[in-house]
């Protein structure tokens, strides 16, 4: 019987020391519970991803020592053997590094593995740090167990439609009873399904029963959600760890397959997904970055509040710091709604008009210009001054400033560079504005009472820049509006279904209204220019804004 300890493994970047205390404290946990075999994510020692951050000479040097310290510790604990993710040094020609993999066990290396495929798609630019690794097998013999080892993208080649190698079918000729799969996959909407039936098709052809092992926390745009899994020979996915928590759990193996299975927490909804992991994404981010409060300005509307009741759920209110910043166009409901938000949420709320601010600017324009303030550039001038304001408090405080835009305008440019734009982090920015209302209403749900005032949710969306102004004065409503992002952005990286769905709803819509399909699209393009400036944002879609999806600004489109 093979006794395995699977580590959920929240790594930060580069902090070899944190990250190797928490190494040592699962080694020990692992120990008392008399296991086998522990197993750390992918990179589990610098955390994923560094970036060029790997060519700073420390790195490497902290790298090597953090290796060294761990195989100094595995004396203490001769029983156990365990799996971890590095950085390797490449002495040959080609890139000068390896992710690895290196099996550890009394002091010594036992095996090393490095990852052949490369990925560079979507957010990945792994082949810009990394030389491939050679075409071989890891396999390694724990508890009378044969157990091959290799790392994420390696195995998701079985079809060999996306590189010319298939590292897993070359473990597979060394006949192992059990594959280990090490991972730090980020988290999007469906990733979980994607995973689920990748590996299941590669566990039903072989035969052969799997473990996948994933990171775990939010580093950057970027949220790991755990969520490691067993696969029977069969195919079946019979157990899953906790998602978006850092853990160690343990299961059994043995030639019958896999026992003493924890279990299996339900399947995330959309919502539910979208509120862990922007929380955790949040939580960690601050952390990392060194801010224990934020500050958003609050609009009276539905995205500074849903921005608001996360950071609350992420933070607790008591690091949390709500400024509203009316104008003369600001409705009354604009402080109000705000006002019995943040007592909902026992938030403090600032109240910091801009009217006079408004008034002086536009006196001294007309001194300096010889014409008067109006349209578009009045309105923009407000929400400058609104993210001025915002980042003084940031500046003087020490606090992070959240921006609150939603995909929705940020994909077609319904948003104010350095105004609305301002911030450190973009919790929405990858949701589109239906979407802000669903989970506005999960959170309502979640807390069996409206922390989100009614009031804000069935408000008619506004910036509230020019009297009586609407979304909709310039905008399709957002429930097709965003059906058609949906199509031009995410494309065929939505799922099957929803991607019928939504291209024969343009292609429908497209036959009656050409122009509206074609204004959306050239929208997306010139707006490109703000996304590149914007702040980053939590992914949570396969085609996030940022890294995920990189468009040149000076184009013909």
């Amino acid at each position: 019987m093979l006794k395995i300890a699977i580590n959920q493994m929240n790594s930060t970047v580069a902090d070899f020391s944190g990250n190797t205390k928490i190494m040592l404290d699962a080694m020990q946990a692992a120990t008392q519970k008399t296991t086998d075999l522990l197993v750390f994510p992918e990179l589990s020692v610098c955390g994923y991803y560094p970036y060029d951050l790997i060519y700073e000479t420390f790195f490497i040097q902290q790298s090597e020592q953090a290796l060294l310290n761990l195989l100094d510790a595995s004396t203490h604990f001769p029983a156990l053997t365990c799996i971890i993710g590095t950085v390797r040094r490449n002495k040959a020609s080609g890139k000068p590094f390896y992710n690895a993999l290196l099996v550890i066990n009394e002091g010594e290396i036992i095996a090393e593995y490095y990852k052949q495929l490369l990925p560079t798609y979507n957010v990945f630019d792994e082949r810009r740090h990394f030389e491939p690794g050679p075409a071989s097998a890891c396999l390694i013999t724990v508890a009378n167990t044969r157990v091959g080892l290799i790392i994420c993208e390696d195995s998701w080649n079985d079809s060999e439609q996306d590189y010319p190698v298939n590292p897993f079918k070359t473990l597979v000729e060394q006949n192992p009873e059990l594959v280990i799969i090490i991972n730090a996959s980020p988290s999007n909407i469906g990733k979980r399904e994607q995973r689920h039936n990748l590996m299941s098709n590669v566990a039903r052809h072989y035969q052969l029963p799997l473990l996948s092992v994933n990171s775990v926390g939010g580093q950057d745009s970027l949220v790991f959600d755990g969520a490691s899994f067993a696969i029977s020979n069969r195919g079946d996915v019979i157990y899953e760890a906790a998602p978006f928590k850092a853990t160690q759990e343990y299961i059994s193996f043995d030639k019958e397959g896999f026992s003493n299975l924890p279990p299996t927490p339900k399947a995330l909804c959309n919502d539910e997904l979208a509120f862990n992991q922007i929380t955790l994404g949040l939580t960690d981010y601050a952390r990392r970055c060194g801010f224990k409060k934020v500050l958003i300005g609050l609009s009276g509307g539905i995205d500074s509040a849903l921005t608001l009741a996360l950071a609350v759920e992420a933070l607790s209110a008591a690091n949390v710091v709500g400024i509203t910043m009316p104008s003369v166009f600001s409705s009354t409901g604009s402080v109000t709604d705000s006002e019995k938000l943040c007592k909902n949420l026992g938030v403090e709320l600032i109240n910091h008009p801009i009217k006079a601010l408004v008034e002086q600017y536009s006196k001294d324009f007309k001194l300096a210009f010889n014409t008067s303030l109006k349209g578009l550039t009045l309105e923009n001038l407000q929400a400058r001054i609104r993210g001025t304001i915002l980042m003084e408090y940031s500046n003087e405080f020490n606090a992070l400033l959240l921006s609150t835009g939603n995909k929705s305008e940020i994909s077609i440019g319904y948003c104010t560079l350095y105004g609305d734009t301002n911030g450190g982090l973009n919790l929405l920015g990858d949701l589109y504005k239906t979407e802000v209302y669903s989970l506005s209403k999960y959170i309502n749900q979640r807390a069996k009472h409206d922390l989100i005032p009614i009031d804000i949710i069935n408000k008619e969306p506004s910036a509230e820049l020019a009297a009586e102004q609407k979304d909709t004065d310039t905008l399709p409503p957002y429930e097709v509006l965003d059906e058609i992002l949906k199509y031009l952005i995410e494309g065929k990286q939505l799922s099957k279904p929803e991607y019928a769905r939504v291209k024969n709803y343009v292609t429908e819509l497209d036959k009656t209204n050409h122009t509206l399909v074609s204004k959306v699209k050239k929208m997306i393009a010139h707006n490109e220019y703000k996304r590149f400036q914007a702040a980053p944002i939590i992914r949570m879609r396969a085609r996030a804004f940022g890294n995920g999806r990189q468009m040149p600004i000076a184009a013909k489109y």
